[in-house]
């Protein structure tokens, strides 16, 4: 039996997580072989290179070349970084499994254990994302943010050599599953309350082929989380619902709550407006897309 082809992107990250996916894979079905190819996307092309102004790059540059390998019938499963993944299905793909989420705090990194202290007035904060940057200064309206670019190495790394900087922002499920070298240096978790994140942050998308793909699909089920899958299309069906993508400023996260409910808060500066609007909605479980489009609805009054 030929082994089962996954494609991953080839930064340390998206390894990470995709020698994960195969490792579970592997115990769950010892009789099977499984691969990893590596793609270089134009996301991982372009991500140390500098941008004006430090707007990122649009969505779908780190995910393309894998959804072409898809359709090209040359991998058999594509492990996304479910943030990166445009909210337009892809025709001929399908997510086969969300498996369970990480921690989607996002987390900031300061040289001394006191926050309070290293957030002084004007303090440089480093972020490459406006989601980050405008919740950032709606929880401390006193600091300033300056961009930055790169893997979680080289943000680190930037970090450490830009002593003026007094903390950066990362996702706490990128540490977690890069494990960098950390040390001398302070690790604040932020709160929901403090910073929302990005739709579908720390969860991963399998995503296989529409047709002819019975097999995989089965093979990936028992890694399927259906709580996870439930809040992250509340999530992202918000996101799509507000026409939003990585460059506007919208963060969105559900939680599931007692009674198979599950609460959505969002979070977005609208078009023209200098001011965000941030609510919440709580629906049943099984209403999730509704939730989604629901509470975009509310905000976008």
């Amino acid at each position: 039996m030929k082994p089962l082809i996954i494609g991953s992107r080839g930064s340390a990250l998206a390894l990470a997580q995709s020698r994960s996916v195969m490792a579970e894979l592997k115990r769950l079905w010892t009789g099977r072989n499984f691969e990893i190819q590596i793609f270089k996307t134009d996301g991982d092309r372009l991500v140390d290179q500098p941008a004006p102004g430090g707007h990122p790059m649009t969505k779908g540059l780190f995910t393309g070349e894998l959804e072409r390998a898809l359709l090209d019938e040359k991998i058999d499963l594509a492990v996304h970084s479910l943030k990166d993944l445009p909210t337009e299905k892809s025709d001929g793909l399908m997510i086969a499994a969300i498996p369970k989420r990480a921690d989607a705090r996002d987390v900031i990194i300061t040289r001394g254990p006191d926050l309070k202290q290293e957030l002084r007035y004007h303090s440089l904060i480093a972020t490459g994302s406006p989601r980050r940057a405008s919740q950032l200064t709606l929880a401390w309206p006193h600091v300033k943010t300056v961009p930055i670019r790169g893997n979680v190495d080289t943000r680190l790394r930037k970090f450490r050599e830009n002593a003026e900087w007094a903390g950066l922002i990362l996702a706490a499920a990128g540490l977690e599953r890069l494990k960098p070298d950390l040390s001398g240096l302070t690790i604040t978790p932020l709160t929901f309350e403090q910073m929302l994140p990005a739709p579908g942050q720390g969860a991963l998308a399998l995503q296989t082929r529409t047709e002819h793909s019975a097999d995989i699909r089965q093979l990936v089920q028992p890694l399927h989380d259906p709580v996870t899958a439930a809040a992250v299309t509340a999530e992202r069906m918000f996101l799509e619902a507000l026409g939003g993508g990585c460059s506007e400023p919208i963060a969105a996260y559900a939680q599931p709550m007692p009674g198979d409910l599950l609460r959505l808060d969002g979070i977005a500066w609208l078009i023209g407006e200098t001011d965000s609007r941030r609510r919440h909605l709580i629906r049943r479980l099984d209403q999730a897309e509704k939730l989604g489009v629901d509470l975009a609805m509310e905000i976008s009054q």
